[in-house]
């Protein structure tokens, strides 16, 4: 038999409502709306006078070769960082999820990067990578490999990847150990005494069983691929060198926050909304109606 609750007064429900929603006006709808309004207007350097230019703002991202630049720049970072944090964060998952020996502690640390700000974040590796005073750095100029993440530019695109898929390796790891231990053992069972051993069972059986919390994450990490990393990419690179880690959202803070163009910054926030809402609407079309029901 189903169990509803049932409020004895209407306005009851609507209070319990009320903070989530006023939440969502203030600090996402609001803005915005804001950034929709300055996105056809352009306003002076000291932001005292505005005008209405329609879709000029857009026409001129679209003509600027550095902004496509940016786009292409954007989609590579984004599809490296998915891939990379959940690859890693899966096979981690599933040895956590083993019969082992202090496998709660390994649990225990795996998770605690997710609890590391950006920044912070970016400051371990800069410890790690840097040229002159970083482990790692110095250890590579030492043997030969010419390592500079602040002059060379792929160097600093995969010094940011790095960094922001470990940031957010904890939080796939989460998931997929969650979704691993809620796949029933008498289905492995079965597949085990079937025949199916090792990287075949994980293949055909387990990883299947995965699809939803998979699906999931693909979409919770693009979105973080696309926002979420600017503190870490403002802290490590700022950008550059040049732009060569330029991404859409770092792109917004320069044109609107350095070079006071705020009525290019709000287009190309407009536009980096409706990109990742495109994104995520063709995931949940074409990964939501392949997962298992």
């Amino acid at each position: 038999m189903e169990r509803r609750t049932i409020f004895g007064h209407r306005l009851l429900p609507a209070l319990l409502v009320l903070p989530q929603l006023a939440v969502t006006f203030f600090f996402f709808l609001w803005p915005a709306g804001q950034a929709i309004e300055m996105s056809v207007t352009r306003t002076d350097a000291f932001g005292l006078h505005a005008r209405f230019v329609g879709l000029a703002n857009f026409a001129d991202l679209f003509s600027d070769p550095r902004y496509r630049e940016s786009i292409y720049r954007t989609l590579i970072f984004m599809a490296a960082v998915t891939a990379l944090s959940m690859a890693v964060a899966l096979f981690l998952a599933v040895f956590a999820d083993l019969e082992i020996r202090g496998r709660s502690i390994y649990r225990t640390l795996l998770i605690w990067p997710y609890a590391v700000a950006p920044a912070v974040a970016a400051v371990l590796w800069i410890l790690l990578l840097q040229p002159q005073i970083g482990l790692l750095g110095v250890w590579l100029n030492h043997h030969g490999v010419n390592w500079d993440y602040h002059i060379n530019g792929g160097q600093a695109l995969l010094v940011i990847i790095l960094a922001s898929a470990w940031k957010q390796v904890s939080y796939n790891f989460i998931f997929f150990l969650a979704g691993l231990q809620s796949i029933p053992h008498s289905i492995i069972e079965a597949a085990r005494m079937d025949g199916a051993k090792g990287w075949h069972r994980f293949r055909t059986v387990v990883f299947p069983l995965l699809a939803p919390t998979t699906f999931f994450l693909i979409v919770v990490n693009v979105v973080y691929a696309a926002f979420d990393t600017f503190g870490t990419i403002q802290a490590l690179t700022q950008g550059g060198p040049g732009s060569s880690t330029e991404t859409l959202v770092v792109k917004v803070y320069r044109d609107g926050i350095v070079n006071l163009d705020i009525g290019s910054s709000s287009a190309q926030s407009v536009v980096l909304m409706a990109g990742v809402i495109l994104l995520t609407m063709i995931q949940f079309g074409f990964l939501g109606g392949r997962q298992p029901t």
